[in-house]
């Protein structure tokens, strides 16, 4: 059902696929956008102040895990989808590594069920590429692209022959846009890994990942994409060595898109040295190299996505003994403020380049049409409105059913103020609406 009627009035409006980026009103009725500048405004309407305010596409997650089924104790549909909502995210897409796997219709059925009574976000589950993620045998992709999936999967996992890869690959063509998502990964090259491996894992003692043991698996899966001229996703890209790899494949011709986490971003092993839990990641967080080619990677466009990887664990599980401790951070309250002030603050990219890898780019990629924009009359109001400039101190409680959060402590900068999803406000003045 349609919320009330809103004006939002003298915001900048910034809107990649409509190509806009000026102040203007935007009328919101019914549940679509109604109107966009200066005369758009209603008698009947609700006028919220946006001076001074960004209003933008509603975020789009391509790549989170909401744990249900299977291990609610971490998080919920629910409770995952309104820390999206906290977040400005209208759309995300749950990972299969569930229990029971998302390796077969029924169980995308049960996720959407839970996403359809939470009513927060829309919800677009990404199947397994393999049968129980065991990297034997394909999963039921048929029937789940019949069931409305549109990316798979083994995420957590590496699919471990390029034989299977082929196969997957191969066989996602026969659908219009299907895309195969890849965790790169040489397990081989990651026993046992606590952190990346280098100077710092060195002195503090720690088991490292090499960078190789990713730019392998890029190197591979780039090839056979090559070869059977499927759409490959390269998920969340820590390595300066992938960044040249995506970059020379995309100028080939290759049908590849990648992704970067917004702790990727930010972060580098020298933050580890406190042993911070929240901070052990997979892949890890690297070298201070690394992480400014990611940034250079989502600059010049060869990195196409910002994806959260918001991986929530029980908080006595990550206040294990760092080698114990589980790998993962939530993303989803703090994506949006982190990407302006790691990146659109110190001029990397301009707020339409962030915008754009936030929420058109993947929304484009899990062919969520009716999010990512444009900001139009007749568009389902699917927006985000937020503040570029408040500071705020990322502490706990979250809004998500965990607190792991490798930005605790600190400050950062642009705080989501309204969230707005098919004209219903799930965030208003910064608060969850119920």
């Amino acid at each position: 059902m349609a919320g009330p009627e809103l004006l939002f009035r003298g915001a900048r409006v910034v809107d990649p696929a409509g190509g806009r980026d000026a102040v203007a009103d935007v009328l919101v009725r019914d549940g679509v956008v109604a109107g966009v500048g200066p005369d758009a405004g209603s008698a009947s309407a609700e006028v919220i102040d946006a001076d001074g305010l960004v209003l933008a596409p509603g975020l789009v997650d391509v790549h989170t895990h909401l744990r249900e089924p299977g291990f609610e104790h971490k998080e919920t549909v629910e409770t995952g989808t309104r820390a999206a909502a906290a977040g400005g995210y209208t759309a995300v897409a749950p990972m299969a590594n569930t229990d029971p796997i998302a390796d077969d219709a029924s169980v995308i059925a049960e996720v959407r069920a839970a996403a359809a009574r939470a009513d927060l976000a829309d919800v677009f589950p990404v199947g397994a590429i393999t049968q129980g993620l065991e990297g034997e045998t394909l999963a039921e992709i048929g029937a789940m692209v019949a069931a409305g999936v549109r990316v798979f999967s083994d995420d957590g996992r590496c699919v471990p022959t390029a034989r299977i890869l082929r196969n997957a690959l191969t066989y996602a063509r026969a659908f219009d846009d299907v895309v195969i998502a890849e965790h790169c990964e040489d397990a081989s090259l990651s026993i046992g890994q606590q952190m990346h491996e280098g100077i710092v894992s060195y002195s503090l003692g720690l088991a490292g990942q090499p960078s190789a043991a990713e730019d392998a698996i890029v190197f591979r899966d780039l090839e056979v994409a090559r070869l059977t001229g499927g759409r490959l996703h390269v998920c969340h890209l820590s390595t300066a060595g992938s960044v040249e790899l995506v970059r020379r494949a995309k100028a080939d011709g290759v049908r590849v898109t990648a992704e970067v986490t917004p702790h990727h971003l930010t972060f580098t092993d020298e933050d580890l040295r406190t042993y911070d839990t929240n901070r052990k990641v997979n892949p890890p967080l690297r070298s201070a190299e690394d992480r400014d080619a990611l940034r250079a990677g989502i600059a010049d466009g060869t990195i196409d996505v910002i994806a959260t990887d918001h991986a929530p664990h029980a908080v006595e599980e990550k206040e294990a003994e760092f080698d114990r401790a589980p790998h993962g951070t939530i993303g989803l309250e703090t994506a949006l403020a982190v990407a302006l002030t790691e990146l659109v603050v110190p001029g990397h990219v301009d707020l339409p380049r962030a915008i754009e890898a936030l929420s058109t780019t993947p929304a484009r990629l899990l062919g969520a049409r009716d999010h990512g924009g444009p900001i139009e009359p007749g568009r389902p109001a699917n927006l985000v409105v937020f503040d570029p400039a408040e500071p705020w101190a990322v502490e706990p409680p979250f809004v998500s059913k965990s607190r792991n959060s490798a930005f605790i402590g600190r400050t950062l900068t642009g705080r989501v103020r309204y969230t707005v999803r098919r004209g219903e406000l799930t965030v208003s003045e910064g608060k969850a609406t119920r």
